[in-house]
């Protein structure tokens, strides 16, 4: 779980990453500019103690948080319409859709059409030539083209310890058909409940079949031929200790009377209690066992929701029993989907038929006067084992594969991007900070029967947050996303240089656009602040490295008149390895906090 503990602690670390360097762009002490020039970024300095800002620089750099205002946010919505033959709908456009908040109509802010290579990002550097030092200035701009780095992740997660060794088999044969449906931008990763395997994210088909090789059954506990008296299972323990069933610690006392005292019905009272204390072991053991599972399945959604794209989790399981003592899906759901990732859920069991008898290779011992009562609670288990996936499904949006053989299928279609998406979004309105969930709800505006897949809701902010630290979150959550925004008119370019045979110098430079920008005038300037968040990703989606820069500009009019015309570049800087990245950057303005996000790749080569 090494690399899983490595991806939190980037996490934890990104703010601190975003502080890796400040922006000078010089001019005269009076703000009269010396050069006709567009004003050029200055590479960093060494790291001084923080300065007064000079109210009289027009644009200088200063160790101060801006007064940032908070941006409305957006709720995203995706969503896939099937026609009634499970057929993609193709043909639609942002009036044919109604969303609804808690069941009041909301007005469309956003609408897109969404395709696999809808984000692919175009690659912004080129090859140069090999050298050992080379001047500032001289990288080498790019031809046009596009590379395919990731722009999905998902993660696949097999319930290990609930799988019995027949269905390990039947997902291992099914899975094996999956990596074909793959495009050149997805990044599987495989993981286990058991935490025993683990397959970061790759596009490396050889990698994920020899994965598929290690999922067999790891129960954590049961299969030692050992059989306590009365045995009580987790379901009818449930009933028992949760629900007071007078009937299932009826049949569990009888069971008692038939194994510990010989069929004495005169031992009732010492019957029952042993009875209890089975039930009362039997919910523990499964609490433990659920609650290692549902450990596992969190930390890889943590894991996911730091990957820099589409997120998609898909669990494989033949579920598993909720109590009252382990009803943790709603924290799920609320976690899933404020990291928009989509849980899919695939029934492993397919088309089954309910076991009356348990397990074959270990059968319980038979009582002819509670063997109907225990089958019966077989069969009512193993219905309600499919009630979490169902569950988790619904509450992200997702899809829930069950009753069906062709398991093979329903892996393609969990895992597989469809053909084309509508990206829906919304700014809720008068929105209460009381953390409570919004229930989402997306029909068309024509009567045809379709099938709408999207979140079903969303969580409420609990508390007010400051607005810097909002500005920061919402800053963070941008990088790790792959969505253009397009607030700010913002331009991204890269360009690089070799230092040796395994280093490179990247330059990630921006280009901003002035007349875009909401500044507030005081004193005869024009004020603002950006906030430039540069992130480097290498071609599996890993966090390399990333850098933050703030500009304070307070403009006099001639240079606004002037940087009016011609907008001004920003330069961060990067020394990494040959390889090819991901570039993605977010500016987010002081005054009118507005966003632009843009992607950019570069291939350097080795």
């Amino acid at each position: 779980m090494n690399n899983l503990l490595q991806r939190a602690f980037v996490r934890r670390m990104i703010g601190a990453l975003f502080v890796l360097a400040w922006v000078v762009i010089s001019a005269n002490g009076q703000g009269t500019p010396t050069q006709e020039a567009p004003p050029k970024a200055a590479e960093q300095p060494a790291p001084q103690a923080p300065a007064k800002p000079n109210d009289n620089a027009e644009v200088s750099s200063q160790d101060t948080a801006p007064s940032f205002k908070v941006r409305v946010n957006l709720v995203l919505v995706r969503v896939v319409v099937r026609d009634a033959r499970g057929n993609l709908v193709t043909n639609l456009d942002k009036q044919d859709f109604q969303l609804f908040d808690n069941r009041k109509p909301q007005v469309i802010s956003t609408f897109s059409l969404e395709k696999p290579d809808s984000h692919l990002p175009k690659v912004t550097a080129a090859a140069s030539t090999e050298v050992v030092s080379e001047p500032e200035g001289s990288e080498v701009a790019v031809p046009p083209g596009k590379v395919a780095v990731p722009q999905r992740f998902v993660a696949v997660v097999f319930d290990d310890v609930d799988m019995l060794a027949e269905d390990a088999v039947f997902v291992r044969n099914a899975a094996t058909k999956l990596f074909g449906s793959l495009a050149p931008t997805d990044r599987v990763g495989m993981y286990t409940t058991s935490g025993q395997l683990t397959q970061e994210f790759t596009a490396d088909h050889e990698l994920l079949n020899k994965a598929l090789l290690g999922i067999v059954p790891r129960p954590i506990a049961g299969g030692s031929g050992f059989h306590p008296c009365p045995e009580v299972s987790y379901y009818q323990a449930d009933q028992i200790e949760n629900f007071n069933n007078t009937q299932a610690l009826i049949v569990a006392t009888e069971d008692a009377i038939q194994c510990a005292f010989n069929g004495d019905e005169r031992q009732q009272a010492q019957a029952q209690g042993l009875a209890r204390a089975a039930a009362g072991t039997a919910l523990a053991t499964g609490i433990t066992r659920t609650d290692f599972v549902y450990r596992h399945i969190e930390q890889y959604l943590h894991h996911l929701a730091v990957m820099p794209g589409q997120r998609i989790m898909v669990l494989v399981s033949p579920g598993f029993i909720i109590t009252a003592d382990t009803e943790e899906s709603t924290d799920m759901i609320e976690r899933a989907n404020r990291a928009n990732i989509v849980l899919n859920t695939i029934d492993v069991r397919g088309l089954y038929t309910p076991d009356l008898g348990g397990d074959i290779a270990d059968p319980p011992p038979v009582n002819p006067k509670t063997s109907g009562f225990q089958a019966s609670y077989r069969v009512l288990a193993q219905q309600a084992q499919g009630d979490i996936l169902s569950t988790l499904a619904d509450g992200t949006g997702g899809t829930y594969f069950h009753n069906r053989n062709d398991v093979d299928e329903g892996l393609r279609q969990a895992v597989a991007a469809p053909a084309l998406s509508y990206l829906l979004a919304f700014s809720p309105q008068n929105l209460k900070i009381d953390g409570k969930y919004h229930t989402l709800k997306v029909t068309l505006t024509s009567k045809q029967r379709v099938t709408i897949q999207a979140r079903h809701g969303y969580y409420a902010p609990k508390t007010a947050r400051d607005p810097g630290e909002a500005a920061k979150q919402e800053i963070q959550e941008a990088v790790f996303s792959q969505e253009e925004i397009s607030d700010l008119p913002v331009d991204l370019q890269t360009q690089f240089f070799k230092t040796g045979q395994s280093e490179a110098h990247l330059a990630v430079i921006t280009h901003v656009d002035v007349k875009g920008i909401r500044f507030r005038k005081a004193d005869g300037r024009s004020r603002d602040s950006l906030t430039i968040a540069t992130a480097i990703f290498d071609e599996n989606g890993n966090f390399v490295k990333g850098g933050e820069k703030i500009v304070d500009m307070r403009l006099l009019d001639s240079t606004f008149e002037r940087l009016s015309r011609s907008g001004f570049q920003i330069k961060s800087s990067f020394d990494v390895k040959p390889g090819t990245y991901l570039v993605r950057q977010v500016v987010r303005d002081g005054e009118g906090a507005q966003m632009a996000a843009r992607n950019g790749a570069v291939v350097i080569p080795y």
